[in-house]
């Protein structure tokens, strides 16, 4: 019995390894490559067309996978889709060279983002499902688990970067190719069995639709409320971090140093942050209890932003270091705890449903309204002036000002989240 438990933790450690390694060769890369090839101002709309297809795909897939399809099979489905799509994406930038063109491009890789959001939901609800059939406490089982699939969008920052690939779109190419390979890889996992007793359940409760009814809980919707507004901050360093750091560059002070030149191994502190972070999660979550969890993810966003503003690649380096450090914390303490809150919050039979309705609202609400924002902050302090002439060092106060109304964001959201959040943690379990 030892022995297949051990063997499910190692086969689901490599899900969520390949499930994230796909994500990590261009979610903080990409940025970098669309202003190289003029598309600065566009940026934006790469990184928010998740957060539109995030509102209704994980949804969609997640009741599919509960009423009609065993989840694995959706899974693999949906990461063969956004390979094939994302390796269009890359063959057509490739043939287009610096002559590439925004809607073509854009189509491609909307349509790959488009099946590839609702595989993150759907890798925990396999995940989750496989830990509690072997009767495994998947509050206790997952953290481990998943904190792989951090390592594998790590490795995949690095292969990118010193493979030279950070300003190509050759890290499509990579991430689509490992798409492919993960479809496969989702058909080796345990059966998610699907719910045969539906035949008196009416039309809405048939399609899964039943989770919005978590909307009916005061706490619950609170806590989906605030799920988007968090969720605004998820993309905006993913979408702005490499460009940021490598504009210094044009600064002679800063031409040439590490960070200029591998903005993304810099950025990848983030992610080795996270990976530490996730070993955290049991503890915090079982003692403090949701609320206070997330109110110290929201604070570590306050200052992930804030040290970006005050940072540089030289002897303020360090500034980065440490906002990469409290990433960690931001990140995980908010979106894996909120996804295994959600997961003991919910009814077995609506939980892929419930897990989509989380990922709508955070990396699809969420992510779409903060990174238009976003981008139209960074336009207004940055890309604006850059294109009428302003010198390199008044283009890099432009950035720390987007920065600092980043940080200032996020405090407002902490303090309303304390106030309206209503929550008592019982270490117990009652509530």
């Amino acid at each position: 019995m030892k022995n297949k438990t051990t063997e499910l933790k190692l086969r689901l450690t490599a899900l969520n390894f390949l499930e994230f390694a796909v994500w990590g060769a261009y979610l903080t890369s990409m940025g970098t490559y669309l202003a190289s090839v003029g598309l600065a101002s566009n940026i934006g709309w790469f990184y928010s067309v998740q957060g539109i297809v995030s509102i209704f795909m994980p949804a969609l897939m997640g009741i599919v996978a509960d009423r009609w399809i065993e989840g694995q099979r959706v899974l693999s489905g949906c990461h063969v889709l956004a390979g094939l799509f994302m390796i269009g994406a890359s063959f057509y930038a490739y043939q287009a060279g610096d002559e590439v063109s925004f809607a073509p491009l854009f189509m491609l890789y909307s349509l790959s983002v488009a099946f590839f959001m609702p595989t993150i939901a759907l890798n925990y609800s396999v995940a989750y499902a496989a830990l509690e059939g072997a009767g495994l406490d998947s509050v206790k089982a997952f953290p481990p688990i998943r904190v792989w699939g951090t390592v594998g969008f790590i490795v995949m920052m690095w292969v990118v970067d010193l493979c030279g690939l950070q300003a190509t779109p050759g890290q499509w190419m990579v991430s689509g190719l490992l798409s492919l390979v993960m479809a496969t890889y989702s058909l080796t996992m345990p059966r998610m069995r699907i719910k045969k007793d539906a035949v008196k359940k009416s039309f809405a409760e048939a399609l899964g639709l039943n989770a919005f009814k978590l909307f009916l809980n005061p706490r619950m919707a609170m806590f989906f409320i605030f799920a988007m507004l968090l969720g605004v901050c998820l993309q905006i360093t993913n979408g702005f971090a490499n460009p940021f750091i490598t504009s210094f560059g044009d600064v002679q002070e800063y031409a040439g140093t590490f960070g200029v030149e591998h903005a993304n191994i810099l950025i990848s502190l983030s992610q080795i942050s996270e990976t530490l972070c996730i070993l955290l999660i049991p503890f915090f979550l079982s003692r403090l209890g949701i609320k206070k969890v997330v109110l110290i993810a929201l604070g570590a966003w306050v200052l992930r932003f804030g040290l970006f503003g005050l940072g540089n690649p030289g002897d303020g380096v360090w500034l980065f270091v440490l906002s990469m450090i409290v990433y960690g914390v931001a990140f995980d303490f908010f979106n894996i705890s909120g996804s295994l809150f959600v997961n003991q919050e919910t009814d077995q039979s609506m939980r892929s449903s419930a897990q989509g309705l989380f990922m709508m609202m955070t990396n699809g609400l969420g992510a779409f309204i903060g990174t238009i924002i976003a981008q139209m902050i960074i336009n207004n302090y940055v890309y604006h002036p850059q294109a009428a002439g302003a010198t390199p060092t008044e283009v890099i106060g432009g950035w720390q000002t987007c920065w600092y109304i980043f940080a200032a964001y996020a405090l407002v959201v902490a303090v309303l989240f304390a106030i309206f959040f209503k929550y008592k943690h019982n270490p117990n379990g009652n509530k």
